[in-house]
């Protein structure tokens, strides 16, 4: 799994700099006045073959609250720093230490979790004696920065990563490329029932369990096998071992979420039936379709709720989440063990249409078809011509379609073509990207 960073310090040192930086986007609000972040904030960055989760936190005031640092730090970023591997302590370099810098290296010291010291607005003070002082806090030597200018990012971050001693990834995930076996993650708010559902499978299934290391953390995953299928069960409740018995703690983490969902094949996104589809629903729901990720609707607690409620839940699921329409949608509850059954035959369906192989001949001649029964509308002097279509990819699908004047094909008529390869192929369960590749015209700079 991705290793995760964790920008802290008091306001107005530049940690949304330094996370625009780090993720190569200008996500994180970034203003010349204090306290402007006020929730974590995620994105992903990427330095040579590692990849890493980085979290933008908001600034520590200590007018929040009076007493220690558990009480005057921002909720927020003492989560942040639970779930990060690696603490970043963001310092200004011109301004010094203060008393707030003091607090938070105390914080910090206190919880054990491994820190570096950064230095940022240090242009022109890499070897002036003005770091020196940082060295009071007790958190080891610090590292110069500019986020404004990009001065020191790269060995910042290649310091940062060689501290937690990764594998390398790529040959990590060759290795977990075994064709049989489905990784599934389940993901929902807290309290959906996520450790229950968990609980009931591996008590129902009499599954042997076992830990499989993480990279850097405690990370669980449970491999289980059911009617000589493989599975693997990847870990977003907090499921913890307790001797021979799973205890899992209903805690939501944004990072666990964003994790178990890429290192899946399928997610299961859980739903409350007697919440309906909340903003958070809807987010996570996201997230799954951005990944390309197979995924399995169902909604827990089905048996909690009466007909109009049943009915209304339908339609917010329906207006709320649109855009998993291809998915497989489930009424279950876990605490009753009901319609369990037919949610492992979805998970399955999702996973293989997933991994589908669609041969080129038989892309070609549905495109054909589909452009008989129905061709792209003319835009302006131009005509898109679709001449051949070949598989660019799986898990999720991929079809490369080439031609000429095909950015002109409008989103509707790329729907059209989703529909009709989805019901050839049979994918259900599944996100289907179609990408359109123009041919160079070579008469184009002859007619200029």
């Amino acid at each position: 799994m991705k290793p995760v960073l964790a920008l802290v310090g008091r306001p107005n040192v530049g940690k949304s700099t330094l996370f625009n930086r780090f993720t190569k986007t200008r996500d994180a609000i970034v203003a010349d006045f204090a306290g402007l972040t006020r929730d974590r904030h995620y994105g992903n960055g990427r330095i040579g073959k590692h990849e890493f989760i980085v979290i933008d936190t908001g600034g520590f005031e200590p007018d929040a609250g009076k007493g220690s640092i558990y009480l005057e730090m921002a909720k927020q970023t003492r989560q942040a720093v639970a779930e990060s591997d690696l603490v970043l302590f963001v310092l200004d370099a011109r301004e010094g230490l203060s008393a707030q810098d003091h607090e938070i290296a105390k914080f910090l010291r206190r919880l054990g979790k491994p820190c570096l010291l950064v230095a940022n607005k240090a242009e022109g003070l890499k070897d002036s004696g003005q770091l020196a002082e940082f060295f009071e806090l007790g958190l080891g030597a610090v590292i110069p920065v500019s986020a404004a200018h990009g001065q020191g990012i790269r060995a910042l971050l290649e310091h940062a990563l060689d501290s937690m001693n990764l594998p390398d990834q790529e040959d990590g995930d060759e290795a977990l490329q075994d064709p049989e076996l489905i990784r599934l993650a389940v993901a929902g708010r807290p309290n959906v029932g996520k450790s229950t559902l968990i609980n009931t499978w591996l008590g129902e299934e009499r599954l042997v369990a076992f830990d499989l290391p993480g990279t850097t953390r405690d990370a669980i995953s449970v491999p289980f096998e059911r009617h000589g299928q493989k599975f693997e069960l990847i870990d977003t409740a907090g499921l913890r071992r307790k001797g021979r018995v799973f205890e899992a703690i209903e805690k939501f983490s944004v990072v666990k979420t964003l994790q178990a969902v890429e290192s899946a094949n399928v997610v299961l996104l859980l739903l409350d039936a007697t919440q309906g589809v909340t903003d958070q629903d809807a987010h996570i729901a996201g997230f799954i379709l951005e990944s390309g990720r197979a995924v399995v609707l169902a909604v827990n607690k089905w048996d909690a709720v009466d007909d109009y409620q049943r009915e209304m839940l339908q339609r917010s699921i329906e207006t709320r989440l649109p855009f998993l329409k291809f998915a497989n949608l489930h009424f279950i509850s876990a605490r009753k063990r009901q319609g369990l059954g037919p949610l492992w035959s979805s998970i399955v369906q999702a996973h293989k249409a997933a991994t589908c192989k669609m041969p080129t001949p038989v892309l070609t001649r549905l495109l054909q078809e589909a452009i008989q029964f129905q061709s792209p509308k003319r835009s302006g002097m131009y005509r898109p011509k679709m001449r051949y279509a070949h598989q660019g990819g799986m898990n999720p699908p991929v079809i490369v379609i080439h031609g000429n004047s095909l950015d002109h094909v409008s989103d509707a008529y790329k729907r059209f073509l989703e529909t009709r390869f989805r019901k050839a192929f049979n994918l259900v369960g599944t996100p289907l990207r179609i990408e359109l590749k123009t041919s160079e015209n070579p008469f184009a700079a002859k007619d200029q």
